[in-house]
C-alpha cells in the first residue's frame, strides 16, 4: 500500500488493538489506526475523519459490530467493513455478511487479517469503478434522451436476427410527431413502420433494405409515409449506419426526418425550372422567327432599295459627258457608298438568318469557321467524318448559335491563335467540341453570375434535352455540347441539371472526347470544301 492505511477500529481492549496493528505492520501494510468504543465515539469518528476501512469486534460492552455495521453503511460513501471476533458463531457471521460486511476474521488466526484488507480494498476500489461507470453511462443515456427528444425526427436502432426478422431495439418519441404512432407500438412489432409506407414506395423501401442488408452496409431511403389514423402523407428521409453482431446479425442505427416541405420546395423549383426553360425556348424561337423576319425585310426591301440605286446612278454615269470629270468621280464615289451599304446589308442578312443553314449543320459550321478565320486571322480547323448530318431545324438552329456564341467568347476573352472543331454524330445525338488554345477559362469566370454566355449555350442545349459544358484545359479552353438528332428525342429525354455530366474524359489536346465508340474510326476523313456565305463551295 502506497502511504498510511487509515483504518477505524472499533475494540473495547488495547491489548487486542495492538495486536491487529501488529498483523498488519508484519504484512507490510502501514496503518493509522483509530481505536473506539462506543457508539457515540464511532459516529464522531465517521463524521469528522475520511476512513479507509473500518474493523470491528463483534461484541463490546453497550456496543457491538453489527450495530457498527449499520452506521457505517448509512454513510453515502462505500467503506469496507471486517468483523475480527474471538467468539462469533456461524449464524452470526452469515448474517453480518447478509448485511454488508466484507469479511470476518477469528482473532486467534490474525495471520487471515492482511489479506482479508488487501481483498476487500481491491473490491471497494471495483464497486467505486462500477459505481461511477453506471453514474457516467446514466448521465450519457439522460444526455443522448435529451439530445435525441430535440431532434426533429426519429432516431431508431433497428435489428435483423441471424434469422433475418426485423425488429426495433429503439425507437425515440420522435415517432409519435412522424408517425402519429407511440415508439412502444414499432418496438413491439416493426411490422407497424412498414404498415405506413406508401404501397407505391414500399418496394423501393424493401429494396434499398434488403441490399444494404447483403451488402452489410449503411442504409439510404427516400419516400412516403401515410400518417396513422389520417390521410395525411410526409416525404421522410431514412439515413443509417451499420453495425454487425457476434451473432451473424444486422443492426442499423440512424434517424428518420421529416423532408416534406424541403421536397414541395424542391418540386416548386422543378415546376419553376421548367417554366422557364419553357419561356426561354420560346423566347428562342420568337428571336429566331424575328431574326429571319427582319433578316427577310433587309434583304427584300433594304437590298432591293439599293440595288435599285445602284442601277439608277449607273444609267446617270452613262449621261455624263467625259468631260464632266467632277461629276463622273461623285458618281463613282456615290457607287462606291452603295456597294458598301449593300454589302453590309448582306452581312447583317447573313448574320440574322444565314442561308447556308438551308445546306446543313456542317456546311453552316464550316462556312462559320472560314468566317471567323478571315475576320480574325486565326486558324479555325474543323474536323466531321460526316459529309451531312440531319438535324431538325430547331436543333440545327441552336447548334449554330452556341457555336457561334462560342466563336464570339474565344474573340473576346481567350487570347488564342488557334480553334480546333470537332464535329460528330450517332443514331441519337450530335457532338460539338470546340477547343482553343488560349489563356484558359478560370474557375471564377465558371461560376460568375454575370456569364451569361456559358449560362446562354447550357439553358439552349437543356431546352433540347442536350447538355453543355466549359472546362479549362493544359492547353487552353474546351467547350462541349451534345444535343439530340431531333426535337422529339429531346422532348422525351429531359435533363436533370443536378446529374448534368458536363465534361467527358481527356483528348490529345487536353480537352473532353465527345466520339463515341460507333463513330470512332481509323480511317482518316476526306478533307472538306468550306462553302461560302451563298452555298458555294471554295477552297
Amino acid at each position: 500500500m502506497d502511504g498510511k492505511l487509515r483504518i477505524l477500529l472499533v475494540e473495547d481492549s488495547p491489548d487486542d488493538a495492538e495486536l491487529v496493528k501488529q498483523a498488519l505492520l508484519q504484512a507490510g501494510l502501514a496503518p493509522d489506526l483509530h481505536r473506539v468504543d462506543s457508539a457515540a465515539g464511532f459516529a464522531e469518528a465517521l463524521a469528522h475523519r475520511p476512513w479507509d476501512m473500518v474493523i470491528s469486534d463483534y461484541n463490546l460492552p453497550g456496543f457491538s459490530g453489527a450495530e457498527a455495521l449499520q452506521l457505517l453503511r448509512a454513510q453515502p460513501a462505500y467503506i469496507p467493513f471486517i468483523v475480527v471476533s474471538g467468539g462469533i458463531g456461524e449464524e452470526e457471521a452469515v448474517a453480518l455478511l447478509k448485511s454488508g460486511a466484507d469479511d470476518y476474521v477469528m482473532k486467534d488466526r490474525l495471520a487471515r487479517l492482511a489479506p482479508a484488507v488487501e481483498r476487500s480494498l481491491r473490491e471497494a476500489q471495483n464497486r467505486l469503478e462500477s459505481r461511477n461507470a453506471q453514474l457516467a453511462l446514466h448521465e450519457s443515456e439522460a444526455s443522448f434522451k435529451a439530445i435525441v427528444s430535440n431532434m426533429p425526427g426519429m432516431v431508431f436502432q433497428l435489428e435483423f436476427g441471424a434469422d433475418g426478422g426485423p425488429s426495433f431495439a429503439y425507437v425515440s418519441d420522435g415517432c409519435l410527431a412522424l408517425l402519429g404512432a407511440p415508439a412502444e407500438a414499432l418496438r413491439r412489432n416493426a411490422q407497424v413502420f412498414f404498415d405506413h409506407i406508401l404501397p407505391e414506395d414500399l418496394p423501393s423501401f424493401m429494396e434499398s433494405m434488403h441490399a444494404a442488408y447483403r451488402r452489410r452496409a449503411n442504409w439510404y431511403w427516400e419516400g412516403r409515409i401515410r400518417i396513422a389514423g389520417g390521410k395525411e402523407i410526409k416525404w421522410v428521409d431514412l439515413r443509417s449506419r451499420s453495425r454487425l453482431h457476434d451473432d451473424a446479425g444486422m443492426c442499423w442505427e440512424g434517424i428518420i426526418s421529416n423532408i416534406t416541405q424541403n421536397k414541395l420546395a424542391d418540386l416548386e423549383i422543378r415546376r419553376s425550372r421548367e417554366d422557364l426553360g419553357r419561356l426561354s425556348a420560346h423566347v428562342e424561337t420568337v428571336k429566331e422567327q424575328e431574326r429571319s423576319r427582319i433578316a427577310r425585310e433587309i434583304h427584300d426591301e433594304l437590298g432591293g432599295t439599293l440595288t435599285a440605286i445602284k442601277i439608277m446612278l449607273m444609267r446617270l454615269g452613262k449621261g455624263v459627258a467625259p468631260e464632266e470629270k467632277e461629276a463622273l468621280q461623285r458618281l463613282r464615289s456615290t457607287e462606291a457608298l452603295v456597294d458598301t451599304a449593300m454589302e453590309a446589308t448582306r452581312r447583317i442578312a447573313t448574320e440574322l438568318r444565314p442561308g447556308i443553314l438551308d445546306l446543313g449543320i456542317v456546311a453552316a459550321i464550316e462556312w462559320q469557321a472560314a468566317e471567323f478565320e478571315k475576320r480574325m486571322d486565326m486558324s479555325c480547323q474543323v474536323t466531321c467524318a460526316h459529309k451531312e448530318i440531319p438535324l431538325d431545324n430547331k436543333i440545327s438552329i441552336a447548334l449554330f448559335r452556341i457555336f457561334q456564341e462560342t466563336l464570339t467568347n474565344i474573340t473576346k476573352h481567350a487570347r488564342a491563335t488557334r480553334v480546333e472543331v470537332e464535329i460528330e454524330a450517332d443514331a441519337d445525338n450530335v457532338m460539338l467540341q470546340v477547343h482553343d488554345n488560349g489563356y484558359g477559362i478560370t474557375d471564377e469566370d465558371l461560376v460568375k453570375p454575370q456569364a451569361f454566355g456559358i449560362l446562354g449555350m447550357r439553358e439552349r442545349a437543356r431546352n433540347l434535352g442536350g447538355e453543355a459544358g466549359v472546362r479549362r484545359t493544359r492547353s487552353g479552353t474546351a467547350v462541349t455540347l451534345r444535343v439530340p438528332r431531333s426535337v422529339r428525342a429531346a422532348a422525351e429525354s429531359p435533363v436533370d441539371d443536378e446529374h448534368l455530366p458536363l465534361f467527358g474524359g481527356a483528348t490529345s489536346s487536353g480537352g473532353p472526347d465527345l466520339r463515341s465508340p460507333a463513330t470512332q474510326s481509323s480511317v482518316p476523313a476526306a478533307p472538306r470544301r468550306r462553302p461560302d456565305a451563298k452555298g458555294m463551295e471554295r477552297t
